[in-house]
Parts: structure tokens; sequence; C-alpha cells
């Protein structure tokens, strides 16, 4: 029925599970029925007590089968990776999966994964869609900004940040952060290592129409002068990577049509030192007309922030939502591997006072 809120299961309470859990207590078009505890000492917390507000009334447990038992209509899978093992299951069960773990559209997991987890699909009945801020919204953005044109020579979708206080070791160290400034394999690291944004570049070919003859990445590096201690315990000595400007590329033939770059830094003793003109997203569309779009992620003024750290959030809440959105959308589409390609607009219900 249209007025039955949607059954949700959320996979993992971390940094964007915590913010997920969140936005879905508040939602009246959504049910929390369920959570997966991936850490032994969260299995039987109270799942709003793990996200840092008051108590829902829902448990997290390890118990994958009486989980799916719940026939959630979605599971809102947030780990820092994919596991295509659980995916499989949780799609072979029948329940749609939204997903901010890096996955796109399974072209880079490498292997039999995408096929194992599109046979999941069919078998059972169930759709993936995976996003987030960028890969996922930053490019549906880009597909919006070439709407006013008649003519696309190049898309460029450009992130740059100042990533000192983000907490995420596991993700920034495959990338090439603190390796020694001439290690031999920063390049091939750094592909391997945000590989996820291959699979953007085909998304953003496929929204284009065309077929592209190769997708490479690009990578130069700045080196900090000075140790740098960072959050969660890790430390960058003098001389290692500290600054990584990538670039994943799609051409025709020789040319360039699609660049998806991320320009990240940390502290203050960066050499070269890459200073940035925004922190946030910038799209160009080249073509006819040129189009240039701007994306500042802001505090409302309200927000309750103490410290530089306490911004981090808005991060967090920014990947989160893009998936959560998508939720109806992906409830009602066909089995399968979905991107923002094959669903219509996702609309922000639920989400406004009065809404």
């Amino acid at each position: 029925m249209a007025n039955t809120p949607l059954r949700i299961v959320q996979w993992t309470t971390g940094n964007v599970g915590r913010r997920s859990v969140r936005a879905i207590s508040t939602n009246p078009r959504m049910q929390l029925v369920g959570c997966y505890a991936w850490s032994p000492d969260k299995i039987g917390c109270d799942v709003g007590e793990l996200s840092g507000i008051s108590r829902l009334g829902v448990t997290a447990s390890d118990d994958v089968d009486m989980l799916l038992a719940l026939k959630p209509d979605c599971v809102v899978y947030n780990p820092m990776w994919p596991n295509t093992d659980e995916l499989v299951r949780i799609l072979s069960s029948g329940a749609n999966v939204v997903s901010t773990a890096s996955f796109i559209t399974g072209d880079h997991l490498g292997g039999d994964d995408k096929e194992r987890i599109e046979a999941a699909c069919q078998r059972g009945g169930a759709t993936i869609f995976g996003g987030g801020i960028n890969p996922g919204f930053a490019q549906l953005l880009a597909v919006v900004s070439t709407l006013v044109c008649d003519r696309v020579d190049k898309i460029t979708v450009t992130e740059s940040g100042d990533s000192t206080l983000y907490d995420s070791p596991a993700t920034e160290l495959p990338v090439g952060f603190g390796k020694p400034i001439d290690h031999p394999g920063l390049q091939e690291m750094t592909a391997a290592g945000t590989s996820v944004f291959k699979d953007a570049v085909g998304y953003l070919a496929e929204a284009l129409g065309v077929t592209l003859d190769h997708i490479r990445c690009e990578a130069e590096y700045a080196q900090t002068t000075e140790p740098l201690d960072l959050p969660g315990n890790w430390r960058i000595e003098k001389g290692c990577v500290a600054g990584v400007d990538l670039r994943w590329k799609g051409l025709i033939g020789d040319r360039e049509v699609i660049e998806i770059r991320m320009r990240w830094r940390k502290g203050q003793t960066l050499d070269p030192d890459w200073r940035f003109d925004r922190m946030g997203y910038e799209i160009e569309i080249a073509g006819q007309p040129t189009v240039k779009t701007a994306l500042d992620i802001l505090p409302p003024p309200d927000f309750p922030a103490e410290t530089l750290a306490d911004f981090m959030v808005l991060g967090m809440i920014i990947t989160a939502m893009p998936p959560l959105h998508a939720i109806p959308a992906v409830v009602a589409a066909a089995p399968g591997i979905a991107t923002y390609n094959d669903l219509p607009l996702t609309l922000p219900r639920g989400i406004a006072l009065g809404g």
C-alpha cells in the first residue's frame, strides 16, 4: 500500500550508518525493523543509542537469517567496503539494497563478483543501487548540468578537500597516503584504491550515450615536510605522501570526454603547497554553452558544532542521504544493478517539515 512505510534493515552503524539510522528513524515513510552489527560489542545494543539518539526499540544483531526473515523492503548497506558474499545473500533473499560501500556498477570488483551479484538480483527479484556524494550525487549533478546544452565536449567533476580531520585511515592508506613520496607503486596503488571512480566514469559515459575506448587513472602527489599526526592514531612521516591529486579519465580515441578529479590534502606542511579555490565540488560542462556548477557544503545556522572535527559529520550526512532518497525508486525498479540512469528522479520525501 502506498501509505505503508517501507521496512528497512540497517547494515552496520559506523560513521555513515549512524547518519542513516537517524534519517530513517525520523522519516515517516520508512520503518527501521532491524540492524546488522559487525562489531561484537554492539550486538544486543539499541540501535538508537548506537547512533547517538534516543532508544528506538530495535536491537543490533549479527543473526543474518533472522534479519532477512524480517522481510525488509530494503537493506541500507553502509560498510566501508562491499562484501560480495554478503550482498549475494541479501539480494538472493529478495531484499533490495542501497549502498554507500564503493559500489556504482560493480565493474571494478574484479573476478566474477559482478556476475554473482547480478545473478543474486535475478534469483531474489531484487535491485541494488550504490551511491553517496562522490561517486554518486556529484555525477548526477553533472548529468543534470548537461541538460541545457545542445553539444557536450567534456564533463569534468572536481572534488577538493582538506581531509586532515577525516578519521578513516582504512580508506586513505590504500590510496597512497603515508607512503614515501618516491614509492615506485604509488600510481598503481592510487588506481586500485579509487577504482570505484572508474565505474563512475562509465556511468557518465552511459548517460551521454557514448562508448569509451579507454578509462585510465593519473595522479600527482605532495609530501609533508614535517611528521603529521592524524585522527585514528596514525602518522604520516616527513617525506611521505600527504596530498593526492588524481584524475580518472574517459577517452574516445585520444580525446578526453570525461574527467573525475579528486584533490585531497592533509596538514599545513605540504610540498608543493596546494591551495584550493573552493573546498567542495565543481562541475564543468565544456560544450555549447559551457556550464559551470559549484556545490558548497555548509552547516545550517543551528548546527551544534563545537570544533572543526564536528563539521566532519556533514560529510557523513551527504554520503548517507542520496541512497536513502533512492529507496522508493529502487524498491519499484526491475531486478538488477541500477544506477541513476535506470531510476526516475529520486525525491526527498519525508524530510521536509510537514512533508
